[in-house]
């Protein structure tokens, strides 16, 4: 197991990628923490992991408040004495025209996606520099970083921020062994995409059309590149974000859509 017995924060754990990342992570030989704002599900969550193994503790964190995610990690350190993984994956997507995002829709994406993806990579890298050794900051971000999608103004925004917050991070904290990057995800079966871009048949299909793979992906080949990441297969990377999006940043045509 590459990632016995290290130490993960995971935000946004309770479903899709990052339940899917926690599971892999336990696989793996991690102990985790699993945080995130929703109680009843984060609650179905730990009982889930739990039958892999007893190294999970949930806490609930609104990631968009400091003190939430500073206490996500207080517990790693409280019960598992350390800290050397934090993944930054909590995060939502408006779907809503451009000109009609509102301050308080603007305000909410961004609280929740780049400004709580700040706050893990400060608690995290405090607590890593504090204990010495380095760690790994691993910000789950999108294509949306880097393609033009009005519909989702908001969630792109605070991915092309998260982007820089990365690159930012990973030339700060390299001197402390610390290394950041980034994952930035195509479309993936998730709740979240099921309920803001996969929204009727004229959206699968446009989205299919401009993936190459002919394919949406799913949560657990993200996960397979975030273990890889967190291990020391990566040791060498920092400041990159790693996109597996089935070749969706790559075309600049439509394909045809085989129907399934």
């Amino acid at each position: 197991m590459k990632l016995s017995n290290k130490v993960a924060v995971i935000t946004g754990a309770a479903k899709g990628i990052g339940r899917s990342c926690a599971e892999r992570l336990l696989v793996d030989g991690c102990k985790l923490v699993i945080a995130d704002i929703d109680g009843p599900q984060l609650a179905a969550t730990l009982t889930h992991l739990k039958r892999t193994s007893s190294n999970v503790v949930a806490v609930e964190a609104d990631v968009s408040r400091r003190a939430d995610v500073d206490n996500a990690v207080r517990a790693a350190v409280e019960h598992f004495d350390r800290l050397d993984i934090m993944i930054n994956n909590a995060g939502i997507a408006l779907n809503n025209e451009f000109l009609s995002v509102t301050e308080e829709e603007f305000d909410r994406v961004l609280g929740i996606n780049l400004k709580g993806a700040f706050f893990g990579v400060q608690a995290a890298a405090r607590q890593m520099i504090a204990q010495g050794g380095g760690g790994v900051i691993i910000n789950m971000s999108s294509i949306n970083a880097l393609l033009a999608n009005p519909s989702v103004a908001t969630y792109a925004i605070s991915k092309g921020g998260m982007n820089q917050l990365t690159t930012t991070a990973a030339v700060a904290l390299a001197q402390h062994n610390i290394r950041v990057v980034g994952i930035g995800p195509g479309t993936i079966l998730t709740e979240m995409v099921a309920s803001s871009i996969m929204t009727s048949d004229d959206a699968r299909r446009s989205v299919l059309a401009r993936t190459p793979m002919g394919r949406c992906g799913n949560p657990q080949e993200i996960a397979s590149v975030a273990a890889f990441l967190a291990s020391e297969d990566a040791s060498y990377i920092t400041g990159q974000t790693i996109y597996p999006d089935g070749g969706r940043l790559i075309l600049n045509y439509t394909v045809p859509v085989r129907d399934e």
